[in-house]
């Protein structure tokens, strides 16, 4: 038969088994045909011994049937979905709160000093609802006394900007008592004789006395606007005075200051901040 000779059976057998390996990548199929049960040698050696002249009916059989069970492997793996990416999420900032935004009282009060009035009232109403204490009251005493701390200059804590000192009180003016230095000049700054402190004027034992603490940040402070308002509140209400009857609060302003003309101006400015009305002239007598 020459070149011409019809090949084998077993030869065409063998060609049509290397020809299915041409459907995927051999590496692929070898490592699926091991997945699959199949020897990885066996598979190599049908891509590398494709011209040995015999090979046994068996081993030719057994190769015919891993490799399509080797391609349904590795297609079922190439075909997996890829696991879905794993989302993560940035927790929300903190939002810083948002500063108090501070709204002038009647009658032209600053802002800062009408909290500080109202701050007051909200803590006596918790700690000695029987006072019946109202932030008009003390807006009075601290108008007469300081003008709001002289137009309410503060810093938005209630830090005076300047301090508030009052003059020496050693006697030296028609009906002013003589006192002697009590606290060393801690908080006057006089260490001869005691001078009235703050917006609210409280001499130091007075203070030492009564020392509230209305920001809450720990340190009661004469020359602060919350601290000083609500020791005011707490030495008005002092004795189980109950400010809503005009008697007591009468009582309470006199002992404040021992002058009448300073109550009947305390009293009107009050009202006056209840109403929105300003006192007439008579209604502020001089306060000697």
């Amino acid at each position: 038969m020459g070149r011409h000779a019809k090949p084998s059976d077993s030869k065409l057998r063998r060609n049509s088994v290397i020809a299915m390996t041409g459907l995927v990548p051999v590496g692929l199929v070898a490592a699926a045909a091991t997945t699959a049960g199949a020897s990885p040698r066996s598979l190599m050696g049908a891509a590398h011994h494709e011209t040995e002249p015999t090979a046994s009916s068996t081993d030719t059989a057994d190769l015919a049937n891993a490799i399509p069970e080797a391609v349904a492997a590795v297609q079922t793996i190439m075909l997996e979905p890829e696991p879905a990416p794993v989302r993560t999420f940035k927790a929300a900032p903190e939002l810083e709160p948002e500063p108090e935004v501070l709204h002038e009282g009647p009658l032209g009060i600053p802002g800062i000093n009408y909290a500080a009035y109202r701050n007051a009232e909200r803590i006596l109403a918790e700690e000695n609802p029987a006072c019946g204490m109202h932030w008009t009251l003390l807006a009075g005493i601290g108008r007469v006394e300081s003008g709001h701390a002289n137009g309410g200059r503060a810093d938005d804590k209630g830090n005076l900007l300047e301090p508030v000192i009052g003059l020496p009180l050693d006697g030296s003016l028609p009906g002013q008592a003589v006192i002697h230095d009590t606290d060393g000049g801690v908080l006057d700054g006089d260490p001869v004789y005691d001078r009235a402190v703050g917006p609210m004027q409280f001499i130091p034992t007075t203070w030492n006395q009564y020392a509230g603490d209305g920001n809450g940040d720990g340190v009661a402070d004469p020359q602060n606007l919350y601290d000083s308002t609500l020791t005011t509140a707490k030495y008005l209400c002092d004795g189980g005075l109950d400010m809503r009857n005009i008697a007591h609060s009468t009582k309470a302003i006199h002992r404040y200051n021992n002058s009448m003309a300073y109550v009947a101006n305390v009293l009107a400015w009050s009202t006056a901040y209840s109403t929105g009305i300003d006192p007439s002239p008579a209604d502020l007598p001089r306060i000697h």
